[in-house]
């Protein structure tokens, strides 16, 4: 597995001087994953939980639902014996059952903001192709989680990132229980690929779906980081930035709590309030 961090030259500029000092910063390299041999998608990511990220990624593309749906997860051209990715290759063999996707595409167009989809038609693919389907109402299931513990979740998530503090160059995605316990935190360059990385963990572990689960994102909640929580059964994302406009449209249509600017006692509630409470009293 490649490193987590590298070192590099820089220049140093303090108050007007400048001086020459080693700096650590995060890695960043390419992650191309495979089905069943065949090319699917590239992503850049930080080395490291690549299995969990090939499978967390197959979760939120409607592929997978249960480890036994997997045969096999392996590095190929060039992995060695210890594990090592020496070209940044995984390949995700199917079990016999498990149908093949189309995959004449890098991805399948329904999972990204970027994919040039939008509206109704990308809510629709997500609605279609979960496995883990949301109450339809928030307040037909049992999660509940008072506002004053969900505004300490991004200082807890904080002090997990081990990584951040050597770099500052990282998001993080940190899984929580209703009580608030730190169930599973990952970094990486990219969110989606830190959420992934959780997803597929969960996954390998049989957890899916995370019914009683809060997802906790450190920067912005886009559409895709809402259909990844939606596609694992999750039914609390939170952001500490703002949502767009299609994710809290997605969050109304699948029964998603959505909470961003997620800051202290301050945070805005964009869908399934009814999960939130205060003082006991819901929202």
């Amino acid at each position: 597995m490649g490193r987590v961090t590298e070192r590099r030259r820089v220049i140093r500029v303090r108050n007007g001087e400048a001086g020459v000092r080693p700096d650590t910063l995060v890695a960043e390299e390419p992650l191309e994953i495979r089905l069943n041999g065949k090319p699917l998608a590239i992503t850049m990511r930080t080395p490291g939980d690549d299995f969990a990220l090939a499978v967390g990624f197959l979760v939120s593309e409607g592929v997978l639902a249960s480890a036994s749906d997997v045969r096999a997860v392996t590095y190929c051209e060039g992995a060695t014996e210890d594990g090592s990715n020496t070209y940044n290759v995984v390949n995700v063999q199917l079990a016999p059952d498990v149908p093949l996707p189309d995959i004449t595409l890098e991805r399948n167009v329904y999972t990204t903001s970027s994919c040039g989809l939008c509206g109704k038609a990308s809510l629709d693919a997500v609605r279609t192709a979960t496995r883990f389907p949301l109450r339809r109402s928030a307040a037909d299931d049992t999660v509940r989680i008072p506002a004053q513990l969900l505004g300490e979740l991004p200082d807890r998530l904080r002090a997990a990132q081990k990584v951040f503090d050597r770099t500052g160059g990282l998001h993080a995605a940190g899984l929580f229980s209703p009580e608030g316990q730190l169930l599973d935190v990952r970094e990486d360059v990219g969110r989606h690929n830190a959420v992934d990385k959780i997803v597929g963990r969960a996954f390998q572990a049989g957890r899916l779906p995370l019914e009683g689960a809060v997802l906790l994102v450190s920067g912005r909640a886009s559409f895709e980081l809402a259909q990844k929580a939606v596609m694992a059964g999750i039914p609390v994302l939170a952001a500490v930035s703002a949502p767009s406009s299609l994710a809290v449209d997605l969050a109304l249509e699948s029964g998603l709590t959505l909470v961003g600017f997620l800051r202290g006692p301050n945070m805005n509630i964009y869908a399934g309030e009814e999960r939130i409470t205060f003082q006991g009293v819901s929202a």
